[in-house]
């Protein structure tokens, strides 16, 4: 049976909302159609694939990754059953097992009743709508075969979180954090049992909210890039008087950051402190930045003898070009954070413990770190526009702006010695997204951007 709605394909993973757009029995036409493209990724039968699986905490995360299994199975695989974990365990059950791909069961960051799949291949190297799921969607839209080889295995994972954990706190000097007052916000996501135990191991005086998994979001939806979803955070950093707020999303493997004057930190600029701190323990290494990202990753790399170059935005983009570059970190302004260490994947814990180095090592507060950023780098931050001819009117903007640096590796890219901007597509929504930065004040970027935003919008 073909899935309802071919729109739960998405640019970076499969996702919708249960029992309209996805059901438990596509889960198993997509766990075999998965299983089929693996197979044919790494030049072996799926009888000899090695596969990981997991979920998290959704409602219907139980019956979906349940229904997945099967269709693994059916197709002759051995499946290796974590069970419910946070997305970034499973690239290191992937990882470490040298398993040949892997499967999470999650919607992210989605509210109540989104249910979906994040899918990699071999070393955790995220499949995508151009590398694979896209030839999920089509051999589920043409209708499998009904006489599956089956054939296939389940085994049980136990003590995943211990070795993770383990793993983890490896990367960091764990005796140099200092008894920090820390709110943390789990979203009622996975952020809790993953993170928690790590964070416990430090002595922080540590107030947590939102910290026990619940598909049913009770406080608010696990999605901390909104704002609304970060006030709750933002008033206990102030009222606590703490030095830093963290804030996962669901699946955790995303978190955001609460400076201590109860500011919400950019993307951009905590990819260039997570920067600092990656080039002390590597010097001269090489760090990625998305093509939205403010000047100052690129300014902090250069000043502390390091090498950074752009890249195209979603993970499956920054998990490719860590490889291709041999670079030892990346950050995008969507709060993914990619680190070599951690094969190339995004992690929402290697940041928490890396800032959390970075503030007791330091003798700045988070606010006056960020702060210096502020003063210099002025940022527009996301903004969409409704666009028919998304093609049309970038290509309109290339021709204004030709007297600049243009570039078309994501959208399109222009420079000036003091300014610039980006202008992307949606991948799913008529939508063009500005992102715009002034190095000459805030009122300069503010002007520059009502400027394109008449343009995109005329």
């Amino acid at each position: 049976m073909a899935i309802a709605d071919p729109q739960v394909f998405k640019a970076y993973d499969i996702r919708g909302i249960h029992g309209e757009q996805i059901d438990d029995e596509d889960a198993y036409a997509i766990g075999r159609a998965y299983a089929r493209v693996l197979a044919e990724l790494r030049s072996k039968p799926s009888s000899e694939l090695r596969v990981g699986l997991g979920r998290d905490m959704r409602l219907e995360a139980p019956s979906f990754s349940e229904r997945f299994r099967d269709g693994l199975v059916a197709e002759g695989c051995a499946v290796i059953d974590a069970g419910q974990i946070a997305t970034e365990m499973l690239y290191f059950l992937v990882g470490t097992r040298e398993l040949d791909g892997g499967a999470v069961i999650t919607a992210s960051h989605n509210p109540k009743g989104y249910i979906g799949a994040k899918l990699v291949r071999e070393g955790a190297l995220a499949l995508s709508g151009e590398a694979g799921i896209g030839d999920i969607r089509d051999l589920v839209a043409a209708g499998l075969p009904n006489d599956a080889p089956g054939g296939g295995s389940v085994e049980a994972v136990a003590d995943l979180f211990a070795e993770f954990h383990d793993y983890a706190t490896g990367l960091i000097d764990v005796g140099a954090v200092k008894p920090l007052k820390v709110v943390v916000d789990g979203g009622n996501g996975m952020a809790g049992p993953m993170v928690g135990p790590l964070l416990d191991r430090m002595g922080l005086d540590l107030q947590t909210t939102c910290w026990e998994p619940d598909g049913e979001f009770p406080d608010h939806e696990p999605n901390p890039m909104l704002p609304e979803n970060r006030e709750f955070v933002i008033e206990r950093v102030r009222s606590e008087g703490a030095d830093l707020g963290i804030a996962w999303d669901g699946d955790a493997d995303r978190c955001f950051f609460i400076d201590s004057d109860g500011e919400f930190v950019d993307g951009d600029f905590l990819t260039a402190l997570l920067a600092r701190q990656v080039l002390e323990k590597d010097p001269g290494a090489t760090i990625l930045y998305d093509v939205r990202a403010s000047r100052a990753v690129r300014d902090t790399v250069a000043e502390l003898g390091g090498r950074s170059d752009v890249n195209r935005v979603g993970h499956a983009f920054f998990k490719l070009g860590l490889r291709e570059q041999k670079a030892a970190f990346g950050g995008e302004v969507s709060g993914h954070y990619y680190f070599r260490d951690f094969w190339c994947a995004d992690s929402g814990t290697l940041p928490a413990l890396y800032v959390l180095e970075l503030l007791s090592k330091d003798t700045r507060t988070l606010a006056e770190m960020v702060g210096e950023y502020r003063s210099r780098y002025f940022i527009s931050g996301e903004i969409n526009s409704e666009v028919g001819d998304q093609e049309a009117k970038m290509s309109q903007l290339a021709e204004r702006f030709a007297d600049g640096e243009v570039s078309k590796l994501d959208g399109i890219s222009v420079d000036y010695e003091d300014w610039h901007f980006n202008v992307r597509p949606s991948n799913t929504e008529p939508l063009l997204r500005l992102n715009l930065e002034s190095l000459v004040s805030r009122e300069d970027m503010e002007r520059r951007r009502d400027e394109l935003l008449e343009l995109i919008r005329s």
